[in-house]
């Protein structure tokens, strides 16, 4: 995530600029709390783009050319004073990236997923979030299933045996999806969720057949209608086709990027 590339340039003594959208009115590119990070020949993330940005990017690296960065804000017009085609009105905020700066950024994650499984579609998944300002638990039973290279901090990998089990560890109005190895165990962490009943988003890998029979089932077990009826499989959104791992992943991810904030 942007702050983790922003901590290490923090930590490697990198000289920079941190630049925020501090308000935001009408038709803008990014909305306040957006920021990027600015150093003399790099820069992460992005405040929008377009003129807006590169103005942006110049002022920064003027402070950082003259050794003296001044906290301060600057109010731009989008259209009249950049000729850009939204019509609303962005204040940037100019800062030095140091440790203040890092601690006084809490960015808000947009959700809290437990993704269950490490097969190939739970890998293109756990790819594709990786540059998500989200936090996820991935949780499989088979550690060696996880890639050999570490992954980003705001991703932890969990490698239990009763893996149904931390369903309860989530928070509450949590998303979860289900991509396990085996339908059994689907079928375990599926309940224990469905029983649990506060998920704000719930997706379960697998057919149509698949969900009529694990709602049979779940029926059969005294499981709420209410729960079974906000289970979401098959999992992707409509208009995507292809079963590839890495396209399944574009389909949930953009469903999961959907959902309702809460």
């Amino acid at each position: 995530m942007l702050k983790d590339d922003a901590a290490r340039w923090v930590a490697d003594g990198r000289p920079a600029v941190l630049v925020s959208v501090a308000d935001a009115k009408g038709s803008v590119p990014r909305d306040a709390g957006t920021r990027m990070a600015v150093s003399a020949d790099a820069c992460l993330g992005t405040v929008g783009g377009g003129h807006l940005e590169w103005q942006a990017i110049a002022t920064a690296r003027e402070m950082l050319a003259a050794g003296r960065v001044v906290p301060h804000t600057v109010e731009q017009a989008l259209g009249p004073s950049l000729g850009q085609c939204c019509g609303g009105v962005v204040t940037l905020a100019f800062a030095p990236l140091d440790e203040a700066a890092l601690a006084a950024w809490t960015p808000q994650p947009r959700f809290h997923l437990q993704l269950y499984g490490a097969g190939h579609v739970g890998r293109a998944v756990a790819r594709l979030l990786a540059t998500l300002d989200v936090t996820v638990d991935w949780i499989d039973e088979r550690e060696d299933e996880f890639p050999a290279e570490a992954g980003p901090a705001h991703i932890r990998r969990i490698a239990v045996d009763a893996v149904e089990a931390e369903v309860a560890q989530a928070p509450p109005g949590a998303f979860y999806l289900v991509l396990t190895h085996r339908h059994d165990l689907d079928e375990r962490i599926a309940e224990a969720i469905l029983r649990r009943g506060d998920f704000a988003f719930f997706g379960l890998i697998g057919s149509r057949t698949k969900r009529q029979k694990f709602i049979h089932r779940f029926e059969q077990r005294g499981v709420s209608a209410e729960a079974i009826g906000r289970m979401t499989c098959p999992i992707g959104i409509e208009g995507i086709t292809g079963k590839e791992p890495e396209v399944i992943a574009v389909g949930v991810v953009a469903q999961l990027l959907r959902q309702p904030p809460h």
